[in-house]
């Protein structure tokens, strides 16, 4: 009769050791994918409207900067975004109803619309107008940005 050989300890604990790494590494990604599906679930019920209109405002500025560093400011190159810069004022109110009753964002909306009607209502000829022109609207900016952008 032959008799089993027994098993040596070290063993049992190493392949118990690789058992429980693994299950550890498993609860780790499980954890992650975890994480990363309940932070998009909590940014997909995000408001991203007000964000979208502050990006999208920031490049019409920037275009404008960029038509004024290249010294193309006649009033074809600069008018499209002003007049852009103009119907996104419309949406500020809308965009941030919790402000909507206070009145100094109520005034910054003002007077940014204001900066772009007048900059419509006589289009920038040179690039010193332009830089005018978005001075103001920067004002309008910078107001709203400092009272309420934390």
């Amino acid at each position: 009769m032959s008799t089993p050989e027994p098993t040596s300890p070290a063993r049992a604990r190493t392949s118990n050791a690789g058992r429980y790494l693994f299950l550890l590494i498993l609860g780790l990604v499980v954890g992650v994918v975890a994480a990363v599906m309940v932070l998009r679930a909590l940014d997909a019920r995000k408001d991203h409207f007000p964000e979208a209109l502050m990006e999208v405002q920031s490049w019409h500025m920037g275009q404008l900067k960029s038509a004024m560093e290249q010294n193309r400011c006649s009033a074809t190159d600069v008018l499209p975004h002003l007049q852009a810069l103009r119907t996104l004022g419309n949406d500020l109110e809308p965009a941030f109803p919790d402000l909507r009753d206070d009145e100094r964002f109520r005034t910054a909306a003002a007077g940014m619309r204001a900066a772009a009607d007048k900059a419509i209502a006589a289009p920038p000829l040179s690039c010193e107008s332009v830089a005018a022109a978005m001075k103001s609207l920067g004002d309008g900016c910078k107001s709203c940005h400092r009272d309420f952008r934390s």
